[in-house]
């Protein structure tokens, strides 16, 4: 391993000429080789979040012999493959925040590509229909390397990127959760098909369970040689305050100040919604378009990714939009009232055009605007609780997106199999309007964009005074000079 000096980080900015301003705030060019590699390895573990439950059929056949109880509770196992993340991460949050906070990203990014490498090769154990609950251990494993993952994009732009930067670099750290979960919905249908022989499907089941262990043991070994915990210099001084109170903060008491910031908890409760219905709806993707479109497997899979990477695009969009305009709570009603719309139109088109052409459309509009939503909770969450732990806020967020998944994801489930899947939309159309309602009482109180701006007038002040100093300095020497030169003439005159 090389040591961590100044040069093997790449610093972006010149060095001062002076020497005088070496601890300026500053960044440098390996923030993005460490937000590179965390999207490549947040990328593995959202790819194992969805890659089960878009071939739910195939899983439920395969498995058939060592699931439980009548359909619907064999259904219900199968989607308990998804929503073990979301209820893996509730409890697990706070210690894994803490340990962000106290011990830095390293440690943590080792932590959640240890778990997610694990778990990956015990998947590849589980090929046998009678050990489904092999299947599910590996997944649980797989749940709790999630928790150190999703919290990391708002920290991780907050310790390397700089004040113009961040929100970009958050939508890139979304971005990389967001694409795995894109490769989730595509790649598996395409290696497991819904063949007739059980035999083949547990062939077809190792190669993609190989496969993932592979890549989750290459991401392991590059994150152990390559992952920083953070850079020399920090790139903006408001941000380097925050991390530095966060590591001597009380845990508990930033958690107290937190509940009690009520812009952050209507905050928590909207995220969560809009989170969760996206869970929701990406764990019941297969059976939704099975539904409407039967023997489709390969085509839901394909809505999904529409879904997702619109929602890429989305995401970097709302990024770079903040990062400009600065409109946190304009952008994050905007959104979220048109994820509400795109879910209304994907309930009933769905329902009453019976065409699968109009599913992508819809799908992608929905993925759009409702994935676009995640970076832009993040940094609201960063401005309204400024200046507690990114990782802090963004795990709150979190958790609420997996409490509210999960009893989505029940709740929609129940529906689907019990009464229809259009009541099921209905239902998140209408959870979606009481996120848009929630949103509007939120107070936009931007306390990060102030502190930066008290450092920007502090700095200001500091520069003109350093200037009329030197300036005063210059006009003395000036007239001293002035006056030897004039001494001197009279001088001669005299002796003329």
């Amino acid at each position: 391993m090389s040591s961590d000096t100044e040069e093997d980080y790449g610093r972006d900015e010149k060095q001062p000429i002076d020497g005088s301003d070496a601890n300026r705030p500053r960044v440098y060019f390996r923030r993005w080789i460490m937000v590179g590699l965390f999207c490549m390895y947040s990328m593995s573990n959202a790819y194992q979040w969805i890659h089960l439950n878009i071939i739910a059929n195939v899983i439920l056949r395969y498995y058939n012999a060592s699931l439980p109880g009548d359909s619907y509770q064999k259904q219900m196992s199968i989607d308990w493959l998804s929503m073990i993340y979301m209820l893996a991460y509730i409890p697990l949050i706070f210690p894994a925040t803490w340990l962000l906070d106290r011990k830095g990203l390293r440690v943590v990014g080792l932590a959640g590509t240890l778990l997610n490498c694990l778990g990956a090769w015990l998947k590849c154990a589980s090929v046998s229909p009678d050990r489904f609950g092999v299947l599910m251990f590996a997944q649980t494993i797989c749940a709790i390397a999630q928790i150190f993952i999703l919290g990391i994009p708002a920290r991780l732009a907050a310790v390397w990127f700089g004040p113009n930067e961040v929100s970009t670099a958050t939508a890139i750290g979304v971005f990389g959760n967001q694409v795995g979960v894109a490769i989730g919905f595509l790649v598996p249908p395409e290696i497991v098909p819904n063949s007739a022989s059980l035999d083949q499907i547990g062939h077809d089941l190792s190669m993609m369970f190989y496969g993932t262990a592979g890549v989750t043991s290459a991401l392991f070994l590059l994150v152990v040689f390559v992952f920083k915990k953070k850079p020399p210099v920090p790139p903006s001084k408001a941000q380097a305050m925050a991390v530095e109170q966060a590591a001597g903060e009380k845990y508990g008491k930033s958690l107290l100040r937190l509940v009690k910031n009520k812009g952050f908890i209507l905050l928590t409760v909207t995220y969560g919604i809009n989170t969760g219905s996206y869970y929701a709806i990406s764990t019941l993707l297969n059976p939704i378009v099975l539904h409407y479109f039967p023997d489709q497997e390969l085509n839901a899979g394909r809505i999904g990714l529409t879904i997702v990477l619109a929602g890429v695009l989305g995401s970097i969009l709302a990024g770079i939009w903040l990062d400009k305009t600065r409109t946190y709570k304009g952008t994050t009603i905007g959104i979220y009232l048109l994820s509400m719309l795109g879910m209304v139109a994907f309930t009933f088109l769905t329902k009453y055009v019976n065409q699968i052409w109009v599913l992508f459309v819809v799908g992608g509009i929905l993925g759009f605007f409702m994935t676009g939503y995640l970076p832009v909770g993040f940094e609201f969450a960063a401005e309204l609780t400024y200046p507690e732990s990114e990782g802090t806020s963004s795990g709150l967020l979190n958790a609420s997106a997996q409490f509210f998944g999960i009893i989505l994801t029940i709740g929609m489930g129940l529906l689907v199999n019990k009464v229809s899947p259009l009541e099921a939309n209905i239902t998140v159309s209408a959870a979606l309007l009481l996120g848009t309602i929630l949103t509007g009482l939120i107070k936009s109180d931007l306390r990060r964009q102030a502190a930066e701006k008290r450092d920007q007038d502090t700095q200001k002040v500091k520069q003109e005074i350093f200037l009329e100093t030197k300036f005063t300095s210059n006009g003395i020497c000036g007239d001293e000079t002035k006056l030897n030169v004039d001494d001197s003439v009279t001088s001669d005159d005299e002796r003329i």
